[in-house]
């Protein structure tokens, strides 16, 4: 296998504010773009040739990733002009493939991290001489996702989506995103229009007789849709729990990039990363959480579980937890944020302006 189509369309609206300016996949996850892991891991696994399926902001992946030759590969840029679905977008970037017929092509979604064995979900594609072969991963409450029932033998015997009630939950096997088409299948995915893989093109060709093949790899997997996710995701990566060959550094507990600057005295713990420009001062704690390029953490801030956004400033003395702050967010000393708190792009809250404790003795 040498080709792949990578999906990297999506809006992200979930992860707003981070994506009023950057593309979902191209948000810093462990120092780099989260896209730079999925095309390293690609690479590793043997494939030479991506063509990326881009969409919202499509203009930033181009200047920064060129031809692909700086990570040993050869990338192409197709865009939507309107929304087309995962499965239109697939149909939409085939006119870039080389491969024949018969030949397998990797299809992959830009906000997943995973440590899905990519030859192994090949040579099953291969050994079984299936038309899609789907990587599915298996949760504890798959109530949020598309179910994928197999037979003993890995052959998927439906779609079911989103179950609602306990009888309906079959199987705790989920669609995890990742597929190999054989090439002459991509071309019966409907033209010019939006279309749904997950509701539309593998529903229809079960019906048709064709045969899809489920392989299970429970490896690490994480959809990074939200907020608390990707978080989550960056400091996996740089703790080594989830694997990639793009880290730029060793894992560990930190990883502050080159520019940045850290007090002697602060504490970064729990995969934090430290942009390049950033800042970190005196007393200052931040745990799990990513500080991007050119932002400020003033002294004694707390930071926890939280993304702090491109050239923001959090004041002295102010506590973060579970909280996302856009790009050149201003906030003010002695303020406290709590989980699910979103703070604009460029937005300014006071000194003191919010609290979730009495300010005595603050």
């Amino acid at each position: 296998m040498t080709e792949a189509i990578l999906l990297v369309g999506g809006r992200g609206t979930r992860l707003r504010p981070l994506t009023v300016h950057t593309p979902k996949p191209m948000l810093p996850a462990a120092g780099v773009p989260f896209l730079t892991h999925q095309l390293a891991r690609a690479r590793a696994a043997g494939v030479d040739h991506i063509v990326l399926a881009t969409s919202y902001l499509a203009e930033v992946f181009e200047p920064h990733f060129g031809d692909g030759s700086a990570l040993g590969l050869h990338l192409e840029y197709v865009t939507e002009e309107e929304p087309l679905g995962t499965g239109g977008a697939i149909r939409n970037a085939a006119a870039h493939l080389h491969s024949a017929p018969e030949d397998p092509v990797l299809v992959f979604n830009g906000d997943i991290l995973t440590g899905l064995d990519i030859r192994r979900l090949v040579g099953t594609h291969r050994a079984t001489g299936a038309d899609v072969s789907l990587h599915l991963t298996q949760v504890t409450d798959p109530r949020a996702y598309g179910l994928v029932p197999t037979d003993e033998t890995g052959r998927v015997l439906a779609f079911l989506e989103k179950p609602q009630t306990p009888e309906e939950i079959v199987t705790d096997q989920i669609n995890a995103g990742a597929y190999v088409f054989r090439r002459s299948v991509i071309d019966t995915i409907p033209a010019g229009r939006p279309v749904s893989v997950e509701r539309e093109t593998f529903p229809d060709l079960l019906a048709a007789g064709a045969h899809l093949q489920g392989m299970v790899d429970s490896t690490y997997w994480l959809d990074l849709g939200t907020p608390a996710a990707f978080v989550r995701g960056s400091a996996d990566l740089v703790l080594g729990r989830a694997p990639s060959p793009a880290v730029p550094g060793r894992c560990g507990d930190r990883l502050v990039l080159p520019t940045a600057r850290v007090a002697g005295d602060a504490k970064l713990t729990g995969g934090t990363v430290v942009g390049e420009g950033a800042f970190v001062g005196e007393g200052a704690r931040v745990f799990g959480s990513t500080v991007l390029a050119g932002a400020v953490v003033e002294p004694g801030a707390v930071i926890t579980d939280s993304l702090i956004g491109a050239r923001a400033r959090i004041g002295e003395r102010s506590v973060l937890t579970g909280t996302v702050v856009g790009d050149g967010a201003i906030i003010g000393a002695d303020n406290e944020l709590r989980a699910g708190v979103r703070v604009w792009c460029d937005a300014q809250i006071p000194t003191g302006a919010l609290r979730f404790s009495s300010d005595e003795g603050a």
